[in-house]
């Protein structure tokens, strides 16, 4: 498992910046952490593209949160099939970073987000990159970050 080596407001910097660039919250989250784990930027880009807007657009589950899913599934993940304990183990790291963003916000759902915090008309504009998402990104990365440096 890789630790980051910078500080946790330096990570959380680099995924809203990331987000402020265009990318999506999913993508933001997974470029911030990217470096640690060798994933190159385009891979990363491209694995994470189709999850923001809760996963294409669906308003499910937040980007930002399963961008934060695929960086500990880098550092926590199975390799073999069979290996029950590392997977249970990554799955608990998942559900943990879920919990800590709906103690936040009280949801992870990017529908239920959006409502909370935004009109229609807000979300026509795309004014809800700057009322909620933004906030996702950066609470999200922060979160994993934690997660990442915790000794468990």
């Amino acid at each position: 498992m890789i630790r980051p080596i910078i500080a946790k407001e330096e990570v959380v910097a680099k995924a809203v910046e990331f987000f402020d660039e265009g990318y999506a919250c999913s993508q933001s989250v997974l470029l911030a952490f990217a470096p640690f784990f060798e994933l190159d930027e385009r891979t990363a880009k491209l694995i994470s593209s189709t999850f923001g807007g809760g996963m294409g657009r669906l308003r499910q589950t937040c980007g930002a949160v399963t961008g934060g899913f695929m960086v500990l599934g880098l550092a926590y993940g199975n390799e073999t099939p069979n290996d029950m304990d590392t997977k249970l183990h990554a799955y608990s790291k998942v559900r943990e970073l879920n919990r800590r963003f709906v103690n936040i916000h009280t949801t992870s759902n990017c529908k239920e987000l959006l409502v909370k915090h935004a009109t229609e008309a807000d979300i026509a504009e795309r004014k809800h990159h700057k009322i909620i998402c933004r906030k996702a990104v950066g609470d999200s990365a922060g979160l994993v970050w934690d997660i990442l440096n915790e000794q468990k």
